[in-house]
């Protein structure tokens, strides 16, 4: 049995907590904020409800491949339910594709727009399944130790998708900007944009179209309120309001962790914290990677995100909207290319209340926007007002109504939220993007190099960002830990 302590109370350290206190290890988790779920928290303001954090409930088998490791299912935890539709995406006035809970319905409105795209379509869901299957159900559960992981059979044969990109394959297939703006549109998640995101990433179009969108009862934060329940259930303690400050050693091994002034011993030290953040707890001659391996990676985005309560129920959107009426090219050169605030920006707004009436009091609405953007910019108040106010006109615009008069309150949450509140390289919001360099083997470690008992996981680690791949980042981790490599 092991005395394990753990950084950060997010989706990956609940996991990885769990699977280390099955196997009989005394583990406790310290969280820096007052509630658990890292960035995946929950605000409550006047009898509404949101999520600030992820929430698209996506790849509902990764959730039911974690329960069931514990002989549990997710409805142990937490009821589901599948949005029809799935969400809608405005490209102008009024002017919106619906996408619709199953493929064949997804084929209707892909053939409204471009005869003949139906056929197209199936033809790339099939080749997303294949893509899904071999991903999901085994490659992004190996611990990216070696690029012999990534050398099968199977793998070999597909070869020449990661050396293309998700753009290319779509645009090989179909003309229609606004199709081609959908089928992109998945692998945002994944941090990157399309034309630098490997092919063989259209798993991710097989996890929108093939298996479709879910929204948990009462929000995103009663999947971390189950895994909580569960991994309390194993005997881990968690604490809150504790923020470690140092990592103690004994030579090149890890002791232990200095906790709001005091020492905490044990025999394995794992962070799901910030990665860069995590390694500035240690002398600089402990650290894997430098202030200028770090500079150089592509980071997902950040954003600026708005929870707003509205005093009368929102016309014209679903549970999910995608605002893509604007350049995306021109947003994305703003994220990756040229780090600036976007001119014109695209958004997206979360209506949650449409769906779970537990989100807004009778008769009101609560919304979620959220707008892309590159880490590290200058994050003001007056910044902040502005974009609200660009993007309410635009939404007022597109959608055909008055909502700014109907505003009972907003908050906000950027950059310096993302820094302040969870020690966030440059305010990043998803972490590491999944580019060909940054895919599996070539992303940072689970263990560290340089340091013995000292091990990481979450969305700078391996597989990736995004609330599945940190489910299976925390039993990676775990696995590691038990084997004692």
């Amino acid at each position: 049995m092991k005395d394990i302590v753990i950084i950060g109370s997010g989706f990956s350290s609940l996991a990885a907590a769990s699977y280390l206190a099955k196997t009989g290890n005394k583990v406790t988790i310290f969280e820096k904020n007052n509630t658990v779920g890292g960035r995946a928290r929950q605000l409550s303001k006047d009898g509404f409800t949101f999520d600030i954090g992820p929430t698209w409930y996506w790849m509902p088998d990764v959730f039911e491949r974690f329960f069931a490791d514990f002989d549990k299912k997710p409805s142990d935890y937490y009821d589901l339910i599948k949005l029809n539709p799935a969400y809608s995406v405005y490209f102008g006035a009024n002017d919106y594709i619906t996408i619709g809970d199953t493929l064949d319905k997804i084929c209707v409105a892909f053939e409204a727009e471009e005869a003949g795209s139906s056929v197209k379509l199936k033809k790339f869901m099939n080749e997303a399944l294949d893509n899904y299957n071999i991903a999901i159900k085994d490659l992004v559960y190996r611990p990216g130790v070696s690029p012999l992981e990534l050398v099968t059979p199977v793998t070999m044969k597909k070869i020449g998708q990661f050396f293309s990109t998700i753009s290319k394959e779509v645009r090989k297939e179909f003309k229609n900007p606004r199709l081609i703006s959908i089928l992109e549109f998945p692998v945002l998640f994944l941090g990157a944009k399309p034309s630098d995101t490997p092919a063989f990433y259209s798993f991710m179009n097989y996890a929108d179209f093939g298996l479709g969108t879910f929204h948990p009862k009462d929000g995103m934060y009663s999947v971390i309120l189950g895994m909580k329940a569960l991994a309390e259930s194993l005997g881990v303690r968690i604490q809150t309001d504790q923020t470690v400050e140092k990592i103690v050693m004994k030579g090149k091994k890890a002791i232990g962790i200095v906790v709001n002034g005091e020492t905490v011993y044990s025999d394995v030290i794992l962070s799901g914290a910030d990665y860069h953040h995590t390694e500035t707890l240690l002398e600089p001659k402990f650290r894997q990677y430098s202030e200028s391996y770090w500079s150089k990676k592509t980071f997902a985005p950040s954003s600026l995100l708005f929870y707003v309560g509205f005093d009368k129920k929102i016309n014209g959107t679903e549970h999910h909207t995608l605002f893509f009426d604007v350049d995306f090219e021109e947003h994305a050169n703003a994220i990756y290319d040229d780090p600036t605030w976007p001119e014109n920006p695209l958004f997206y707004a979360s209506f949650p209340s449409k769906t779970d009436a537990s989100a807004a009091p009778e008769g009101k609405e609560a919304g979620i926007f959220l707008i892309p953007l590159a880490p590290g910019l200058n994050d003001t108040p007056e910044i902040r007002e502005e974009y609200f106010d660009k993007i309410m006109s635009r939404f007022e615009y597109l959608t055909n109504q008055e909502i700014k008069n109907y505003v009972i309150f907003k908050e906000s949450f950027c950059i310096n939220d993302f820094i302040n509140d969870y020690n966030s390289y440059k305010g990043n919001a998803y972490g590491l993007a999944n580019t060909l360099m940054q895919t599996a083997f070539l992303r940072p470690k689970l263990k560290s190099k340089k340091v013995d008992n000292l091990f990481f996981t979450g969305q700078l680690t391996v597989p990736g960002p995004g609330v599945p791949p940190s489910l299976i980042s925390g039993k990676l981790v775990a696995g590691l830990i038990e084997k004692g490599n």
